[in-house]
C-alpha cells in the first residue's frame, strides 16, 4: 500500500510538471500541423523549444519549463520511493518503480539542458542532434551495448505509450467528470501517437547501435520526417500531430485532475476506469433484468 505519508507539497510538483511537459507537446503539435499542412521539415522537441524561446516572455517561459522538467522528475522520485501509485513490492511492482525513477532522472537532465538553452550555452536549438551523441557513444567502450539499451528502452517506452492508450489504462488514474470524458478520445490518441514517434526513434536507434552507424540515429523531428515520406505520409503526418497536440492536452488533464493515491486526498474521487467499470456493471444488471 502507498506511504500515507508522502509530503503534500507532492502535488503542486505533480502539477508544474505535466504543465510543462504539457506546453512542450502542444507547441511539437503546433509544428507538426504545420509541416504537415504546409510542408517544410518536422521539427523535434529542439525546434518546440526555440519557438518557445522567440516567444515573447520567451526566456522567462523557457526557465519555467525547464523547472516544471525538474519538477516533474522529482515527482517520480517520490512517486517511486513512497510507492504514490499503489505498485507494490513485488518484482513487478519494484520494476515499475525503479522505471519511474529512470523516467524522473530524464526529465530532470531535460530541465537541466533546458536551463542550458536559456542560458544561451547550448546553442540555438539545444545543442548537438541524436547522430551527434550516438555518434560519441559510440566511440566509448562498450558503446554499441550502451547505444543499443538506449535504443530498447526508447522502443519499449513507445511500445509502453502505444498499449497505455490503446487499453485506456490512463483511465484509473484521472478523474472522471465532464471535462474529461469530452476530452477522452484526444487522450487516448495523444498517448498511442506519441507511442508510436518514440517507437521509430528507437527502431532507427537500434540500427545505429546494430550497424555502428550513428546516421542512422534520429530524434523526434527525424521521425516525423519519415512519417511524412511515407506513402500518403502528408496525411499521416497530420493525424499524429493531432495526437500530439492531444497529448500535450492529456498533460494539462493531468496537472489538474491525475489522482494521487498515496496522499490521501482522493478516496472520495471516482477515477475514468472506476467510472466506466460501474456503467458497464448497470448496463449488465439493465440487461439481465430485461
Amino acid at each position: 500500500m502507498a506511504d500515507q505519508r508522502a509530503p503534500d507539497w507532492v502535488i503542486p510538483m505533480m502539477r508544474a510538471g505535466y504543465s510543462a511537459r504539457g506546453l512542450v507537446y502542444l507547441i511539437l503539435g503546433g509544428l507538426t500541423m504545420s509541416a504537415a499542412l504546409w510542408g517544410g521539415n518536422a521539427e523535434g522537441t529542439k525546434g518546440a523549444l526555440q519557438t518557445l524561446r522567440d516567444a515573447p516572455f520567451g526566456q522567462i517561459l523557457l526557465w519555467l519549463v525547464a523547472l516544471g522538467f525538474v519538477c516533474y522528475g522529482i515527482w517520480r522520485f517520490i512517486a517511486a520511493y513512497f510507492d504514490l501509485e499503489n505498485r507494490g513490492d513485488e518484482e513487478k511492482g519494484l520494476f515499475q518503480r525503479l522505471a519511474l525513477v529512470v523516467t524522473g532522472l530524464i526529465h530532470v537532465g531535460l530541465g537541466f539542458a533546458m536551463a542550458s538553452v536559456a542560458l544561451g550555452v547550448g546553442g540555438s536549438s539545444g545543442g548537438g542532434g541524436a547522430s551527434d551523441w550516438t555518434a560519441k557513444v559510440l566511440q566509448m567502450p562498450g558503446g554499441k551495448w550502451i547505444v543499443g539499451a538506449a535504443a530498447l528502452g526508447i522502443l519499449g517506452a513507445g511500445i509502453h505509450y502505444v498499449i497505455k492508450g490503446w487499453k485506456k489504462k490512463y483511465k484509473r488514474y484521472i478523474q472522471n467528470n465532464e471535462k474529461t470524458q469530452k476530452l477522452e478520445p484526444l487522450l487516448r490518441w495523444g498517448f498511442v501517437s506519441y507511442g508510436i514517434v518514440l517507437a521509430i526513434v528507437g527502431m532507427f536507434l537500434c540500427l545505429a547501435a546494430m550497424n555502428s552507424d550513428p546516421s542512422s540515429a534520429m530524434g523526434i523531428g527525424g521521425a516525423l520526417d519519415y512519417i511524412r515520406g511515407m506513402t500518403g505520409g502528408q496525411v499521416v503526418l497530420g493525424v499524429i500531430a493531432l495526437g500530439i497536440i492531444g497529448f500535450g492536452i492529456e498533460n494539462f488533464v493531468e496537472a489538474r485532475y491525475r489522482i494521487v493515491p498515496g496522499v490521501g486526498h482522493s478516496s472520495d474521487i471516482q477515477s475514468m476506469a472506476q467510472a466506466a467499470k460501474a456503467k458497464a456493471k448497470s448496463t449488465a444488471r439493465t440487461a439481465a433484468a430485461s
